[in-house]
């Protein structure tokens, strides 16, 4: 298979990659208000649901539906394995959410690359070199201080609780990425995600109550929408970025997301201080959160140039997912 070129247009790609890191940046802040107004699974059931209808549209109209014919049983067992996982990823992630604050829900959640790549070694037997191994124990490291001087400075139950539920989203993940790269030798990415969507859309409708999101009215019902919608326009822009720019350096932009989402909740509380309480970060804090950054980005980097990624030549939303380093796959 030739290996993808990208088009050279590196402004582009650039501004593209950035639009990415901040669709991502904003979802765990947008998230948060929608919270207020509706519960943690009726906001994951709709967001499935949107994205298996049109993803579903798409795929219908390309003729991608057939991978599913012929699929053994123990693929199957996989894909529901990844269908759990996956659904256990958004809620979780929400339910931390809602006990915690998006910057820390945001950083936290980086635990998954690190926890995808101790599978992979375990599993697949992939092999890192000493920079990814430094870049991973930066991780590490960094998410320690990161998490000490947050429980010093907000160290309730809640808090803790909340904080433990996005480090067990993170595990999910992990099991969801694991079991979707075997997947891939017989699935397209775009045909897994529309079975995970279908699965998550039908599993969570008993829990579900789409009465409440019929009477969400003006920034609430605004905070949804724009949930449902970020997925796609994330990974569209994503994939466009690919196109027009090398993967290791829209990985690099791509690791600036957590401290953009605190950013982002930091711009929101100067603007309307009670739709979000202030991230209350120390020198410490901030001192692990560019350790998380740093050691995703060298992680990101190095992989890729030991090894080109194949790319799809026609980028596409959720195609883009089997591009992904597993410090941006994890986006809820």
């Amino acid at each position: 298979m030739a290996l993808h070129r990208s088009s050279g247009r590196w402004r582009l790609g650039l501004a593209l990659a950035l639009v990415t890191a901040g669709f991502w940046a904003t979802l765990p802040a947008a998230l948060k208000i929608a919270l207020d107004a509706v519960d943690p699974w009726t906001l994951t059931w709709i967001r499935f649901l949107f994205a298996f209808v049109v993803l579903g549209a798409w795929l219908g109209l390309r003729g991608g539906l057939a991978g599913f014919r012929g699929l053994a049983r123990g693929h199957w067992l996989l894909l529901a394995l990844a269908a759990l996982a996956l659904t256990g990823n958004y809620i979780l992630y929400l339910l931390g959410l809602h006990r915690t604050t998006p910057g820390n829900a945001q950083l936290l959640i980086q635990a998954a690359p690190l926890l995808m790549a101790l599978g992979g070694l375990w599993l697949f037997r992939e092999r890192y070199g000493a920079w990814q191994w430094l870049g991973m124990a930066g991780i590490v490291v960094g998410l320690g201080l990161f998490f000490a001087d947050q429980m010093q400075a907000r160290g309730d139950a809640g808090y803790l609780t909340g904080s433990l539920l996005v480090l067990l989203a993170a595990i999910a993940w992990a099991v969801y990425a694991l079991a979707q790269k075997q997947l891939l030798e017989r699935l397209g990415s775009a045909a897994i995600l529309l079975f995970i969507y279908l699965f998550a859309s039908l599993a969570l409708l008993p829990l579900a109550d789409p009465a409440a999101l019929l009477a969400l009215r003006g920034l609430p019902l605004l905070m949804v929408v724009y949930a449902c919608l970020n997925t796609l326009g994330a990974y569209g822009a994503f994939a466009e970025a690919l196109a027009h720019w090398e993967a290791s350096r829209v990985s690099a932009i791509l690791a600036l997301t957590p401290l953009l989402a605190v950013a982002t909740v930091e711009a929101v509380h100067a603007l309307a201080p009670e739709l979000l309480a202030a991230e209350r970060i120390t020198t410490l804090g901030w001192i692990g959160a560019a350790m998380v950054v740093a050691g995703s980005a060298m992680t990101s980097l190095l992989r890729h140039r030991a090894a080109e990624l194949p790319l799809a030549p026609d980028p596409v939303p959720d195609d883009a997912a089997a591009h992904l380093t597993p410090s941006q796959a994890c986006r809820p």
